[in-house]
Protein backbone atom coordinates (compact mmCIF):
# COMPACT_ATOMS: atom_id res chain seq x y z
CA UNK A 1 0.00 0.00 0.00
CA UNK A 2 1.04 3.39 -0.59
CA UNK A 3 2.66 5.27 2.26
CA UNK A 4 3.89 8.61 0.90
CA UNK A 5 2.77 10.59 -2.27
CA UNK A 6 5.43 11.92 -4.20
CA UNK A 7 4.63 15.28 -6.44
CA UNK A 8 4.73 13.42 -9.64
CA UNK A 9 1.57 11.99 -8.46
CA UNK A 10 -0.74 15.49 -7.30
CA UNK A 11 -3.46 14.66 -10.13
CA UNK A 12 -6.54 16.06 -9.47
CA UNK A 13 -9.18 13.33 -8.12
CA UNK A 14 -12.70 14.21 -8.15
CA UNK A 15 -14.48 13.10 -5.10
CA UNK A 16 -18.26 14.86 -6.04
CA UNK A 17 -19.10 16.25 -9.27
CA UNK A 18 -18.03 19.28 -8.18
CA UNK A 19 -15.27 19.04 -5.03
CA UNK A 20 -11.64 18.25 -6.83
CA UNK A 21 -8.45 17.71 -4.45
CA UNK A 22 -4.72 17.53 -5.20
CA UNK A 23 -4.42 13.62 -4.80
CA UNK A 24 -1.46 14.32 -1.93
CA UNK A 25 -4.41 16.13 0.07
CA UNK A 26 -6.95 13.19 -0.38
CA UNK A 27 -4.19 10.96 0.58
CA UNK A 28 -3.43 12.47 3.47
CA UNK A 29 -6.93 12.81 4.71
CA UNK A 30 -7.78 9.47 3.68
CA UNK A 31 -4.56 8.21 6.31
CA UNK A 32 -5.69 10.29 8.50
CA UNK A 33 -9.25 8.56 8.75
CA UNK A 34 -7.73 5.42 8.66
CA UNK A 35 -5.25 5.93 11.03
CA UNK A 36 -8.17 6.77 13.80
CA UNK A 37 -10.37 4.08 12.78
CA UNK A 38 -7.33 1.80 13.27
CA UNK A 39 -6.54 3.18 16.53
CA UNK A 40 -9.94 2.95 17.86
CA UNK A 41 -10.37 -0.83 16.33
CA UNK A 42 -7.22 -1.89 18.19
CA UNK A 43 -8.51 -0.26 21.15
CA UNK A 44 -10.62 -2.60 21.37
CA UNK A 45 -9.00 -5.39 20.20
CA UNK A 46 -6.26 -5.37 22.68
CA UNK A 47 -9.20 -4.71 25.31
CA UNK A 48 -10.62 -8.26 24.39
CA UNK A 49 -6.99 -10.30 25.16
CA UNK A 50 -6.29 -7.85 27.93
CA UNK A 51 -3.36 -6.56 26.84
CA UNK A 52 -2.52 -2.78 26.46
CA UNK A 53 0.86 -3.09 24.21
CA UNK A 54 -0.90 -2.11 20.78
CA UNK A 55 2.72 -1.50 19.15
CA UNK A 56 3.63 -5.21 20.32
CA UNK A 57 0.19 -6.56 19.15
CA UNK A 58 0.72 -4.62 15.43
CA UNK A 59 4.11 -6.33 15.28
CA UNK A 60 3.08 -10.01 16.49
CA UNK A 61 0.38 -9.85 14.10
CA UNK A 62 2.73 -8.79 11.17
CA UNK A 63 4.98 -11.73 12.12
CA UNK A 64 2.06 -14.16 12.32
CA UNK A 65 0.50 -13.28 8.77
CA UNK A 66 3.80 -13.74 6.57
CA UNK A 67 5.87 -16.17 9.23
CA UNK A 68 2.75 -18.76 10.62
CA UNK A 69 4.20 -21.74 8.23
CA UNK A 70 7.79 -20.69 9.25
CA UNK A 71 7.61 -20.33 13.35
CA UNK A 72 6.83 -21.44 15.79
CA UNK A 73 6.52 -20.84 19.85
CA UNK A 74 6.66 -22.75 22.93
CA UNK A 75 9.08 -24.32 25.70
CA UNK A 76 9.41 -20.92 26.80
CA UNK A 77 10.71 -19.34 24.50
CA UNK A 78 9.45 -16.21 22.41
CA UNK A 79 9.95 -13.77 19.68
CA UNK A 80 10.68 -10.45 21.78
CA UNK A 81 9.29 -8.04 19.46
CA UNK A 82 10.13 -5.01 21.50
CA UNK A 83 13.29 -5.39 19.56
CA UNK A 84 12.09 -3.94 16.26
CA UNK A 85 11.35 -0.85 16.04
CA UNK A 86 8.98 -0.19 12.81
CA UNK A 87 4.97 -0.63 14.14
CA UNK A 88 4.01 -2.81 10.87
CA UNK A 89 2.46 0.34 9.28
CA UNK A 90 1.92 -1.73 5.77
CA UNK A 91 -0.11 -4.55 7.62
CA UNK A 92 -1.68 -2.07 9.76
CA UNK A 93 -2.84 -0.26 6.59
CA UNK A 94 -3.35 -3.13 4.71
CA UNK A 95 -5.76 -4.93 7.42
CA UNK A 96 -7.85 -1.96 7.55
CA UNK A 97 -8.28 -1.38 3.98
CA UNK A 98 -9.39 -4.52 3.18
CA UNK A 99 -11.88 -4.26 6.54
CA UNK A 100 -13.24 -1.05 5.13
CA UNK A 101 -13.84 -2.41 1.42
CA UNK A 102 -15.83 -5.50 2.45
CA UNK A 103 -17.80 -3.43 5.14
CA UNK A 104 -18.78 -0.38 2.69
CA UNK A 105 -19.26 -2.05 -0.91
CA UNK A 106 -22.40 -3.45 0.61
CA UNK A 107 -23.85 -0.66 2.80
CA UNK A 108 -23.49 1.79 -0.34
CA UNK A 109 -25.65 -0.37 -2.35
CA UNK A 110 -28.70 1.99 -1.97
CA UNK A 111 -27.30 5.20 -3.74
CA UNK A 112 -28.61 3.73 -7.02
CA UNK A 113 -31.51 6.15 -8.22
CA UNK A 114 -30.73 9.26 -5.94
CA UNK A 115 -32.29 10.75 -2.54
CA UNK A 116 -35.81 11.78 -2.23
CA UNK A 117 -34.67 15.43 -2.45
CA UNK A 118 -32.77 14.86 -5.79
CA UNK A 119 -32.66 12.28 -8.55
CA UNK A 120 -28.85 12.85 -9.37
CA UNK A 121 -27.17 9.97 -8.60
CA UNK A 122 -23.14 9.97 -7.42
CA UNK A 123 -21.62 7.82 -9.87
CA UNK A 124 -18.22 8.80 -7.67
CA UNK A 125 -16.31 5.15 -7.61
CA UNK A 126 -17.17 4.12 -3.94
CA UNK A 127 -13.69 3.02 -2.87
CA UNK A 128 -13.35 7.05 -2.37
CA UNK A 129 -16.06 7.16 0.55
CA UNK A 130 -14.95 3.89 2.63
CA UNK A 131 -12.82 6.65 5.09
CA UNK A 132 -15.85 8.63 6.13
CA UNK A 133 -18.47 5.97 5.57
CA UNK A 134 -16.54 4.07 8.22
CA UNK A 135 -15.74 6.70 10.83
CA UNK A 136 -19.71 8.06 10.44
CA UNK A 137 -20.60 4.03 11.20
CA UNK A 138 -18.42 3.07 13.75
CA UNK A 139 -19.74 6.68 15.85
CA UNK A 140 -23.31 5.55 15.37
CA UNK A 141 -22.30 1.77 16.26
CA UNK A 142 -24.62 0.91 13.48
CA UNK A 143 -25.80 -2.23 12.87
CA UNK A 144 -28.58 -1.86 10.25
CA UNK A 145 -27.28 -3.01 6.69
CA UNK A 146 -28.63 -1.60 3.07
CA UNK A 147 -32.04 -1.80 1.54
CA UNK A 148 -30.79 -4.01 -1.09
CA UNK A 149 -29.52 -6.57 1.64
CA UNK A 150 -32.22 -6.33 3.77
CA UNK A 151 -34.58 -7.68 0.01
CA UNK A 152 -32.26 -10.15 -0.32
CA UNK A 153 -33.11 -11.35 3.35
CA UNK A 154 -36.96 -10.84 2.56
CA UNK A 155 -37.48 -12.58 -0.71
CA UNK A 156 -34.79 -16.08 0.26
CA UNK A 157 -37.42 -16.14 3.31
CA UNK A 158 -40.53 -15.84 1.26
CA UNK A 159 -39.13 -18.56 -0.56
CA UNK A 160 -38.69 -21.13 2.75
CA UNK A 161 -41.80 -20.36 4.28
CA UNK A 162 -44.05 -20.15 1.65
CA UNK A 163 -47.61 -21.34 3.03
CA UNK A 164 -46.56 -20.16 6.44
CA UNK A 165 -48.06 -17.69 8.95
CA UNK A 166 -45.11 -14.70 9.98
CA UNK A 167 -45.79 -14.23 13.96
CA UNK A 168 -47.84 -17.48 14.26
CA UNK A 169 -45.29 -20.33 12.25
CA UNK A 170 -42.24 -18.29 12.17
CA UNK A 171 -40.50 -15.38 13.60
CA UNK A 172 -37.77 -13.68 11.97
CA UNK A 173 -34.87 -11.52 13.67
CA UNK A 174 -32.46 -9.54 11.96
CA UNK A 175 -30.87 -9.24 9.33
CA UNK A 176 -28.16 -7.59 11.46
CA UNK A 177 -24.98 -6.42 9.66
CA UNK A 178 -21.40 -7.82 10.91
CA UNK A 179 -19.92 -4.42 13.04
CA UNK A 180 -17.00 -3.59 11.75
CA UNK A 181 -15.49 -4.44 15.05
CA UNK A 182 -16.15 -7.60 14.72
CA UNK A 183 -15.02 -7.64 10.94
CA UNK A 184 -11.35 -5.86 12.44
CA UNK A 185 -11.10 -8.78 14.80
CA UNK A 186 -11.94 -12.07 12.73
CA UNK A 187 -9.29 -10.47 9.89
CA UNK A 188 -6.99 -9.64 12.38
CA UNK A 189 -6.61 -12.54 13.57
CA UNK A 190 -7.18 -15.05 10.87
CA UNK A 191 -4.74 -13.06 8.04
CA UNK A 192 -2.46 -15.21 6.47
CA UNK A 193 -3.60 -18.62 7.89
CA UNK A 194 -5.28 -19.04 4.49
CA UNK A 195 -4.77 -18.71 0.90
CA UNK A 196 -8.26 -16.97 0.41
CA UNK A 197 -11.03 -16.66 3.09
CA UNK A 198 -14.96 -16.31 2.72
CA UNK A 199 -16.80 -14.61 5.26
CA UNK A 200 -19.84 -16.26 5.82
CA UNK A 201 -22.04 -14.17 7.74
CA UNK A 202 -21.51 -10.63 6.51
CA UNK A 203 -24.92 -10.09 7.64
CA UNK A 204 -27.03 -12.91 8.91
CA UNK A 205 -30.38 -13.24 9.80
CA UNK A 206 -32.41 -16.00 12.00
CA UNK A 207 -35.54 -17.59 10.79
CA UNK A 208 -37.31 -18.90 14.00
CA UNK A 209 -40.04 -21.57 13.24
CA UNK A 210 -42.30 -22.36 16.21
CA UNK A 211 -42.89 -26.36 15.47
CA UNK A 212 -40.62 -29.09 14.53
CA UNK A 213 -43.04 -30.06 11.84
CA UNK A 214 -42.82 -26.82 10.03
CA UNK A 215 -39.41 -26.80 10.45
CA UNK A 216 -38.82 -30.22 8.79
CA UNK A 217 -40.53 -28.59 6.12
CA UNK A 218 -38.23 -25.99 5.09
CA UNK A 219 -35.30 -28.01 5.65
CA UNK A 220 -36.71 -30.62 3.03
CA UNK A 221 -37.84 -27.61 0.49
CA UNK A 222 -34.11 -26.97 0.68
CA UNK A 223 -32.78 -30.21 0.59
CA UNK A 224 -34.84 -30.50 -3.04
CA UNK A 225 -34.07 -27.83 -4.58
CA UNK A 226 -30.26 -27.53 -3.45
CA UNK A 227 -29.49 -31.12 -3.45
CA UNK A 228 -26.02 -30.22 -4.02
CA UNK A 229 -24.85 -28.30 -1.19
CA UNK A 230 -26.76 -30.64 1.92
CA UNK A 231 -25.16 -33.06 3.50
CA UNK A 232 -21.25 -32.13 2.05
CA UNK A 233 -18.09 -29.99 2.87
CA UNK A 234 -17.94 -26.42 1.55
CA UNK A 235 -14.98 -26.22 -0.55
CA UNK A 236 -14.12 -23.04 -0.76
CA UNK A 237 -11.44 -20.94 -2.63
CA UNK A 238 -8.75 -22.02 -0.76
CA UNK A 239 -9.03 -25.52 -1.13
CA UNK A 240 -10.08 -26.17 -4.97
CA UNK A 241 -8.48 -22.81 -6.27
CA UNK A 242 -10.02 -19.41 -6.67
CA UNK A 243 -10.31 -20.04 -10.62
CA UNK A 244 -11.84 -23.77 -10.29
CA UNK A 245 -14.41 -21.86 -7.66
CA UNK A 246 -15.50 -18.84 -9.15
CA UNK A 247 -16.53 -21.04 -12.44
CA UNK A 248 -18.13 -23.28 -9.46
CA UNK A 249 -20.15 -20.30 -8.30
CA UNK A 250 -21.19 -19.26 -11.63
CA UNK A 251 -23.00 -22.11 -12.67
CA UNK A 252 -24.81 -22.70 -9.16
CA UNK A 253 -28.32 -22.72 -8.77
CA UNK A 254 -29.92 -19.45 -7.82
CA UNK A 255 -33.09 -19.09 -5.87
CA UNK A 256 -36.10 -18.81 -7.73
CA UNK A 257 -37.51 -15.01 -8.54
CA UNK A 258 -33.84 -13.90 -6.38
CA UNK A 259 -30.27 -13.67 -7.90
CA UNK A 260 -29.03 -15.62 -4.39
CA UNK A 261 -26.25 -18.33 -5.04
CA UNK A 262 -26.85 -20.71 -2.06
CA UNK A 263 -23.50 -22.59 -1.72
CA UNK A 264 -23.92 -24.28 1.90
CA UNK A 265 -26.30 -25.40 4.01
CA UNK A 266 -25.38 -27.54 6.88
CA UNK A 267 -26.46 -28.33 10.69
CA UNK A 268 -25.07 -25.41 13.76
CA UNK A 269 -22.13 -26.96 15.46
CA UNK A 270 -23.94 -26.27 18.29
CA UNK A 271 -26.37 -29.65 16.99
CA UNK A 272 -23.23 -31.90 16.78
CA UNK A 273 -24.33 -33.85 20.32
CA UNK A 274 -27.84 -34.42 18.90
CA UNK A 275 -26.42 -35.99 15.58
CA UNK A 276 -23.80 -38.33 17.36
CA UNK A 277 -27.03 -39.98 19.21
CA UNK A 278 -28.78 -40.31 15.79
CA UNK A 279 -31.12 -37.44 16.42
CA UNK A 280 -32.31 -34.64 13.52
CA UNK A 281 -31.01 -31.17 14.29
CA UNK A 282 -33.00 -28.21 15.15
CA UNK A 283 -30.45 -25.67 14.37
CA UNK A 284 -29.49 -25.23 10.63
CA UNK A 285 -26.62 -22.50 8.65
CA UNK A 286 -27.99 -21.44 5.03
CA UNK A 287 -25.13 -19.60 3.31
CA UNK A 288 -25.30 -17.51 0.54
CA UNK A 289 -23.58 -15.28 -2.20
CA UNK A 290 -25.86 -12.25 -3.79
CA UNK A 291 -25.96 -12.82 -7.34
CA UNK A 292 -22.18 -12.72 -7.35
CA UNK A 293 -19.55 -14.40 -5.22
CA UNK A 294 -18.66 -10.95 -3.83
CA UNK A 295 -14.15 -10.49 -3.72
CA UNK A 296 -11.89 -8.22 -2.00
CA UNK A 297 -7.97 -7.90 -2.41
CA UNK A 298 -5.50 -5.57 -1.16
CA UNK A 299 -2.11 -6.48 -0.84
CA UNK A 300 -1.77 -10.08 -0.10
CA UNK A 301 -4.92 -10.62 1.18
CA UNK A 302 -7.75 -11.60 -0.58
CA UNK A 303 -11.65 -12.10 0.89
CA UNK A 304 -15.12 -13.24 -0.43
CA UNK A 305 -17.90 -11.79 0.96
CA UNK A 306 -21.24 -14.18 1.84
CA UNK A 307 -24.25 -13.63 4.30
CA UNK A 308 -26.00 -16.29 6.51
CA UNK A 309 -29.56 -16.82 7.22
CA UNK A 310 -29.53 -19.19 10.56
CA UNK A 311 -32.90 -21.41 10.67
CA UNK A 312 -34.11 -23.29 13.80
CA UNK A 313 -36.60 -24.17 16.10
CA UNK A 314 -37.55 -21.39 18.49
CA UNK A 315 -36.90 -23.38 21.39
CA UNK A 316 -34.05 -24.61 20.60
CA UNK A 317 -32.66 -21.54 19.52
CA UNK A 318 -33.41 -19.84 22.75
CA UNK A 319 -31.56 -22.41 24.79
CA UNK A 320 -28.45 -21.75 22.66
CA UNK A 321 -28.19 -17.66 22.81
CA UNK A 322 -27.21 -17.71 26.08
CA UNK A 323 -23.97 -20.18 25.75
CA UNK A 324 -22.95 -18.42 22.55
CA UNK A 325 -18.74 -17.22 22.89
CA UNK A 326 -18.21 -14.69 20.71
CA UNK A 327 -14.61 -14.03 19.86
CA UNK A 328 -12.67 -13.44 23.10
CA UNK A 329 -9.08 -13.85 24.38
CA UNK A 330 -8.10 -17.29 24.46
CA UNK A 331 -9.87 -17.70 20.66
CA UNK A 332 -7.97 -14.94 19.60
CA UNK A 333 -4.59 -16.19 21.30
CA UNK A 334 -4.95 -19.71 20.33
CA UNK A 335 -4.94 -18.02 16.63
CA UNK A 336 -2.19 -15.73 17.32
CA UNK A 337 0.68 -18.27 19.05
CA UNK A 338 3.23 -15.94 18.65
CA UNK A 339 1.54 -13.29 20.49
CA UNK A 340 0.44 -15.56 22.57
CA UNK A 341 3.61 -16.30 23.92
CA UNK A 342 4.95 -13.14 24.01
CA UNK A 343 2.19 -12.28 26.28
CA UNK A 344 2.76 -15.26 28.80
CA UNK A 345 6.52 -14.36 29.08
CA UNK A 346 5.77 -11.04 29.69
CA UNK A 347 2.86 -12.18 32.21
CA UNK A 348 5.46 -14.38 33.54
CA UNK A 349 8.43 -11.97 33.81
CA UNK A 350 6.40 -8.92 35.52
CA UNK A 351 5.84 -11.36 38.52
CA UNK A 352 9.11 -13.28 38.45
CA UNK A 353 11.57 -10.34 37.20
CA UNK A 354 13.60 -13.09 35.35
CA UNK A 355 14.39 -12.87 31.50
CA UNK A 356 13.69 -15.43 29.10
CA UNK A 357 15.61 -16.31 25.69
CA UNK A 358 14.26 -14.09 23.04
CA UNK A 359 14.44 -16.65 20.22
CA UNK A 360 11.62 -19.13 18.20
CA UNK A 361 12.23 -22.51 20.04
CA UNK A 362 11.87 -24.09 16.10
CA UNK A 363 15.61 -22.15 15.55
CA UNK A 364 18.42 -23.86 17.52
CA UNK A 365 21.12 -23.39 15.22
CA UNK A 366 22.65 -19.39 15.93
CA UNK A 367 22.85 -18.79 12.11
CA UNK A 368 19.44 -20.32 11.49
CA UNK A 369 17.83 -17.52 14.19
CA UNK A 370 20.07 -14.84 12.98
CA UNK A 371 18.95 -15.42 9.03
CA UNK A 372 15.52 -15.63 11.10
CA UNK A 373 15.60 -12.54 12.93
CA UNK A 374 16.82 -10.59 9.36
CA UNK A 375 13.30 -12.13 8.33
CA UNK A 376 11.32 -10.88 10.62
CA UNK A 377 12.86 -7.21 10.18
CA UNK A 378 12.12 -7.50 6.95
CA UNK A 379 8.66 -8.11 7.30
CA UNK A 380 7.81 -5.69 9.71
CA UNK A 381 9.49 -3.12 7.53
CA UNK A 382 7.47 -3.99 4.90
CA UNK A 383 10.63 -4.72 2.65
CA UNK A 384 9.97 -7.89 1.19
CA UNK A 385 8.77 -9.15 -2.50
CA UNK A 386 7.67 -12.35 -3.75
CA UNK A 387 10.48 -14.51 -5.68
CA UNK A 388 8.25 -16.92 -7.22
CA UNK A 389 7.95 -14.74 -10.49
CA UNK A 390 10.45 -13.89 -13.20
CA UNK A 391 10.02 -10.46 -14.92
CA UNK A 392 9.76 -10.56 -18.23
CA UNK A 393 9.43 -7.06 -19.36
CA UNK A 394 6.54 -4.65 -20.40
CA UNK A 395 3.35 -5.09 -22.62
CA UNK A 396 1.87 -1.99 -23.95
CA UNK A 397 -1.99 -1.44 -25.09
CA UNK A 398 -3.40 1.29 -27.51
CA UNK A 399 -6.89 1.23 -27.38
CA UNK A 400 -8.94 3.33 -30.32
CA UNK A 401 -12.38 2.90 -28.68
CA UNK A 402 -15.10 0.50 -29.89
CA UNK A 403 -18.76 0.52 -29.74
CA UNK A 404 -20.62 1.26 -26.66
CA UNK A 405 -22.36 -1.69 -25.56
CA UNK A 406 -23.32 -2.57 -21.89
CA UNK A 407 -20.78 -5.10 -20.36
CA UNK A 408 -21.42 -9.14 -20.11
CA UNK A 409 -19.59 -9.79 -17.54
CA UNK A 410 -20.40 -9.13 -13.24
CA UNK A 411 -17.75 -7.52 -11.51
CA UNK A 412 -16.67 -9.12 -8.39
CA UNK A 413 -16.08 -5.54 -6.19
CA UNK A 414 -18.41 -3.04 -7.89
CA UNK A 415 -21.74 -4.13 -7.04
CA UNK A 416 -23.53 -1.09 -8.15
CA UNK A 417 -21.98 -1.04 -11.75
CA UNK A 418 -23.69 -5.00 -12.35
CA UNK A 419 -27.05 -2.90 -11.59
CA UNK A 420 -26.20 0.17 -13.64
CA UNK A 421 -25.14 -2.29 -16.76
CA UNK A 422 -28.43 -3.56 -16.35
CA UNK A 423 -30.09 0.13 -16.64
CA UNK A 424 -27.70 1.15 -19.31
CA UNK A 425 -25.98 3.41 -17.18
CA UNK A 426 -22.83 1.41 -18.24
CA UNK A 427 -21.26 0.81 -21.15
CA UNK A 428 -17.46 -0.69 -22.32
CA UNK A 429 -15.45 2.31 -23.97
CA UNK A 430 -12.61 -0.45 -25.41
CA UNK A 431 -11.79 -3.66 -25.45
CA UNK A 432 -11.66 -6.28 -24.36
CA UNK A 433 -7.85 -6.28 -24.98
CA UNK A 434 -6.52 -10.35 -24.85
CA UNK A 435 -3.56 -11.78 -22.17
CA UNK A 436 -1.67 -14.49 -21.71
CA UNK A 437 -3.44 -16.60 -18.88
CA UNK A 438 -0.36 -18.22 -18.17
CA UNK A 439 1.38 -14.88 -16.96
CA UNK A 440 0.74 -12.26 -14.02
CA UNK A 441 0.57 -8.64 -14.48
CA UNK A 442 0.82 -5.64 -12.62
CA UNK A 443 0.00 -2.23 -14.36
CA UNK A 444 2.67 -0.48 -14.73
CA UNK A 445 0.52 3.02 -16.09
CA UNK A 446 -2.95 3.16 -17.62
CA UNK A 447 -4.29 6.80 -19.23
CA UNK A 448 -6.92 7.95 -21.63
CA UNK A 449 -7.72 10.59 -23.44
CA UNK A 450 -11.07 13.19 -23.76
CA UNK A 451 -11.34 15.59 -25.89
CA UNK A 452 -14.18 17.75 -24.52
CA UNK A 453 -15.48 18.18 -21.47
CA UNK A 454 -17.08 15.08 -20.13
CA UNK A 455 -18.88 15.86 -16.76
CA UNK A 456 -21.06 12.99 -14.34
CA UNK A 457 -19.96 9.84 -15.39
CA UNK A 458 -16.99 7.48 -14.13
CA UNK A 459 -14.31 5.58 -16.02
CA UNK A 460 -12.82 2.25 -14.62
CA UNK A 461 -10.46 -0.46 -16.10
CA UNK A 462 -11.38 -3.90 -15.57
CA UNK A 463 -9.41 -7.66 -15.65
CA UNK A 464 -11.39 -10.56 -16.58
CA UNK A 465 -11.42 -13.19 -13.49
CA UNK A 466 -13.03 -16.85 -14.31
CA UNK A 467 -16.35 -15.54 -16.03
CA UNK A 468 -16.35 -12.19 -14.35
CA UNK A 469 -14.39 -9.18 -13.79
CA UNK A 470 -12.58 -7.15 -11.15
CA UNK A 471 -12.35 -3.36 -10.78
CA UNK A 472 -8.33 -2.51 -11.38
CA UNK A 473 -8.42 1.12 -11.08
CA UNK A 474 -11.86 4.36 -11.57
CA UNK A 475 -11.53 7.31 -11.66
CA UNK A 476 -14.55 9.93 -11.62
CA UNK A 477 -15.00 12.84 -14.49
CA UNK A 478 -16.36 15.89 -12.47
CA UNK A 479 -18.05 18.68 -13.45
CA UNK A 480 -17.26 20.04 -16.68
CA UNK A 481 -13.60 18.36 -16.67
CA UNK A 482 -11.70 18.65 -19.76
CA UNK A 483 -8.58 17.09 -19.88
CA UNK A 484 -5.91 16.02 -22.83
CA UNK A 485 -5.51 12.67 -20.75
CA UNK A 486 -6.75 11.08 -17.98
CA UNK A 487 -4.76 8.62 -15.54
CA UNK A 488 -6.11 6.34 -13.56
CA UNK A 489 -2.85 4.53 -13.05
CA UNK A 490 0.66 6.32 -12.67
CA UNK A 491 3.82 4.40 -12.22
CA UNK A 492 3.87 3.54 -8.33
CA UNK A 493 0.19 4.92 -7.63
CA UNK A 494 -3.27 3.47 -8.16
CA UNK A 495 -5.75 6.87 -7.95
CA UNK A 496 -8.22 4.54 -6.31
CA UNK A 497 -7.08 2.18 -3.78
CA UNK A 498 -3.52 4.27 -3.08
CA UNK A 499 -1.63 0.96 -4.26
CA UNK A 500 1.63 0.75 -4.94
CA UNK A 501 1.31 -1.95 -7.32
CA UNK A 502 -1.92 -3.26 -8.99
CA UNK A 503 -1.97 -6.44 -10.10
CA UNK A 504 -4.66 -8.33 -12.32
CA UNK A 505 -6.02 -11.35 -10.58
CA UNK A 506 -4.19 -14.90 -11.70
CA UNK A 507 -4.93 -16.55 -15.06
CA UNK A 508 -6.62 -12.85 -16.23
CA UNK A 509 -6.87 -13.28 -20.05
CA UNK A 510 -8.16 -10.16 -21.06
CA UNK A 511 -8.98 -6.22 -20.01
CA UNK A 512 -11.20 -3.66 -20.75
CA UNK A 513 -12.35 -0.15 -19.99
CA UNK A 514 -15.72 0.74 -19.16
CA UNK A 515 -17.68 3.61 -18.58
CA UNK A 516 -21.06 4.17 -15.79
CA UNK A 517 -23.23 7.40 -15.43
CA UNK A 518 -26.50 9.07 -16.74
CA UNK A 519 -27.53 7.35 -20.26
CA UNK A 520 -27.52 11.05 -22.03
CA UNK A 521 -24.00 11.27 -21.73
CA UNK A 522 -22.63 8.25 -24.21
CA UNK A 523 -22.84 9.87 -27.38
CA UNK A 524 -20.66 12.62 -26.22
CA UNK A 525 -18.19 10.05 -24.68
CA UNK A 526 -18.07 8.12 -27.45
CA UNK A 527 -17.18 11.35 -29.51
CA UNK A 528 -14.99 12.99 -26.81
CA UNK A 529 -13.06 9.10 -26.35
CA UNK A 530 -9.87 9.38 -28.16
CA UNK A 531 -7.99 5.95 -26.92
CA UNK A 532 -6.10 4.67 -24.56
CA UNK A 533 -2.56 3.35 -23.55
CA UNK A 534 -2.42 0.43 -20.92
CA UNK A 535 1.28 -0.22 -19.47
CA UNK A 536 1.52 -3.71 -17.88
CA UNK A 537 4.20 -5.39 -16.22
CA UNK A 538 4.84 -9.15 -17.53
CA UNK A 539 5.86 -12.21 -15.05
CA UNK A 540 6.00 -15.78 -15.42
CA UNK A 541 6.62 -18.33 -12.60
Amino acid sequence: LLLEVVNEHNDKIYTTSWDAKEFGKLFLEQLQSRNLLFGELLTEFSKLIDFSDKKIIQRAAAVQALCCTHLEAGDGNHIDFQNFSSTALWYQQEILSLVMRVYCEDQLMDDLVGSNDSYYVEYVPSAIQDATKCKKDIEEKKITPSAQRAQSFEKLIAFLVDGLQEGGDYDVQGPVLKPLQSLFNKMFIRRGQTAVSVIGDMTRATLLVKNEKDLRVIVKRIEEAFPSIHGKEFQGPSEVGVDTFLHQVFKMKKVPESDIIPYRFKANSSQKKKMDKGEPPLYYNFNFFDGIPEYHRVGTTEMFVAFELQIGLEAEVNGLRGDHVSYEEGRILNAQPLLKAYKDVHEKSSESHVSTTAVPSSLTEKSETQDDMKLIAAVLEGNFSNCRYRALGQMEIDGEGTAPISPKRLCLNNKRLNIWAGQNKAVILDGPFELDPSRRYSVDSMGLNMATRICGISVGLFAYFGPYVVQISALFLGKYRKEEEVSLIKPGVNFLTMESISMLPPQCDGVLLAAWGDPYHWERVKKSYHGMKLVLNQYEE
